[in-house]
């Protein structure tokens, strides 16, 4: 007999004793588990490799068709069997159920993989493949069957499998966290798209609310500016009245003067032509007398002075209120000296104060600054009236004083000995509309406007007060602004 499936076998019984001896030493010599059964399903050939692999020996299998025992618990057909009993039908649909096909390599073989638990402790996978076995005319014999362990094979197979499903499960659960986030982004996106629109329309709404606001505020400032200068401007009538009084007293005494000095005049008209008669001389002589001629030529001088001294008190005063009131939206920065601000604004101020306090002026020599002179006019006003209006009963003291640092800083103090701030209102008074005198008294702008104007300025206002003893204000600015600042 031959091995080669597919070739014949010698007819004779001894060619035959010799090819089977010679088949034994073959299939013992192979690696592969093999066993071979004849047409009667009686096992022939049983190698040690199978029987490494199966548990069973040579001399238990040979002879018997108890070759099922290696495989399964209770007899059934094996795939060599299936093969001489030419019912691979019953292979393909009930006992390797999609398990069975065509070898690729053997004619008329067939292959499965199959799980068997009865071998070794733990069950083994084993890959098997089934040839018939014919002889030189063609005729079947047997059929031969080898075995390969591919247990460790199909456990890393399905490992790759397992960890290929885990894998794609967590790919798919990446992919739907992905997509989900990615929906939660789109949705982010779109939310904040929403407040960025919103966000830009109240931009908007607030950029024409400041621009109302800040025309509000111009408006207050000019509002508490016509406040301000209506309220002093019962004093500057009556800082004026006084100059201009004693210029009409003094115009009326010149009128009555320069009267005698026309009728002196057509006295000697008339006398020209009679100035040889002595007693026409001296009738002139005590004309002369009675209207003390000598004493008008030096009074009549004096007087004009007086006059001219008024007139010029009256253009001062009226021209320091029109400096004062003056309001530009387009004001320039210019360098300025503070302390001819202050005199200025306490020219105007006079009327509100002098029947309240003394004013001591405390001016030590301090650099020009870079400002709005009217503006800081405006602050300096505001605290000077606010200081008179602290005043008790007793006559007090409003000082003003004026120095600088070594910071490229000047300052102004507004010091008064009223009746002080109450530790209370100290953190509001700078508070738009916050005012602690009687209705109708005051806007509470005042300190506002004031506190506005020394921040835009780039500067600070200070208070200290203590109550029944007065208030200092300080007010510190820059020498110079750091660029240039829109008014």
């Amino acid at each position: 007999m031959e091995t080669d499936v597919g070739q014949t076998l010698p007819a004779t019984s001894e060619r035959c004793q010799d090819d089977t001896i010679a088949l034994s030493a073959f299939f013992d010599g192979l690696p592969v588990a093999t066993f071979a059964i004849d047409t009667d399903q009686v096992v022939t050939h049983w190698n040690s490799a199978c029987e490494q692999l199966l548990g069973f020996t040579a001399t238990e299998m040979v002879g018997t068709r108890d070759h099922w025992k290696a495989f399964y618990p209770q007899p059934r057909a094996c795939l060599a069997d299936l093969l001489v009993a030419d019912d691979m039908a019953l292979g393909e649909t009930e006992l390797y159920q999609g398990k069975l096909r065509p070898s690729a390599v053997i004619s008329e073989a067939y292959e499965a993989k199959d799980f068997f638990a009865n071998i070794g402790l733990n069950g083994r996978w084993l890959h098997f493949t089934a040839a018939p076995l014919r002889d030189r005319q063609g005729r079947l014999v047997g059929a031969i069957e080898t075995l390969r362990d591919v247990t460790e094979q199909h456990d890393a197979e399905s490992a790759l499998r397992k960890a290929y499903t885990n894998l794609e499960h967590l790919v798919a659960t990446r992919t739907a966290q992905l997509a989900e986030m990615n929906e939660r982004l789109t949705e982010d996106i779109h939310q904040r798209e929403i407040a960025d629109a919103e966000l830009r329309e109240r931009n908007i709404a607030l950029t024409e609310v400041n621009s109302k606001l800040s025309l509000a505020q111009q408006k207050l400032l000019q509002s508490e500016k016509l406040a301000s200068i209506g309220q002093l401007a019962a004093g500057v009538a009556h800082e004026i009245n006084n100059p201009i009084g004693y210029v009409f007293s003094n115009v009326g005494t010149l009128e009555g003067y320069l009267d005698d000095l026309f009728s002196m005049l057509n006295a000697y008209e008339e006398a020209e032509l009679a100035i040889a008669d002595p007693v026409v001389v001296a009738g002139l002589r005590a004309l002369r007398e009675q209207i003390d001629l000598d004493f008008l030529r030096t009074d009549i001088p004096m007087l004009m002075g007086e006059s001219k001294e008024g007139i010029s008190r009256v253009r001062r005063i009226v021209q320091d209120l029109k400096d004062f009131s003056h309001t530009n939206a387009q004001q320039e920065w210019v360098w300025a000296d503070l302390r001819q601000g202050i005199d200025t604004t306490l020219n105007i101020v006079n009327n509100e104060v002098k029947y309240k306090a003394d004013v001591v002026r405390e001016y030590v020599d301090i650099p020009d600054i870079e400002c709005q002179p009217s503006e800081l006019n405006q602050v300096i006003m505001n605290l000077v009236v606010n200081a008179a209006h602290a005043m008790g009963e007793v006559r007090g003291r409003i000082t003003l004083r004026t120095g600088s640092d070594n910071a490229g800083e000047v300052w102004i103090e507004v010091e008064d000995t009223g009746s002080g701030i109450a530790p209370g209102h100290l953190s509001r008074i700078f508070d738009p509309f916050f005012t602690t005198k009687a209705v109708g008294k005051g806007t509470g702008l005042g300190l506002s406007l004031a506190y506005s104007t020394v921040q835009k300025h780039h500067g600070r206002i200070d208070v200290r007060s203590i109550i029944d003893r007065g208030t200092t204000f300080r007010i510190t600015l820059p020498v110079r602004q750091a660029q240039a600042v829109a008014p």
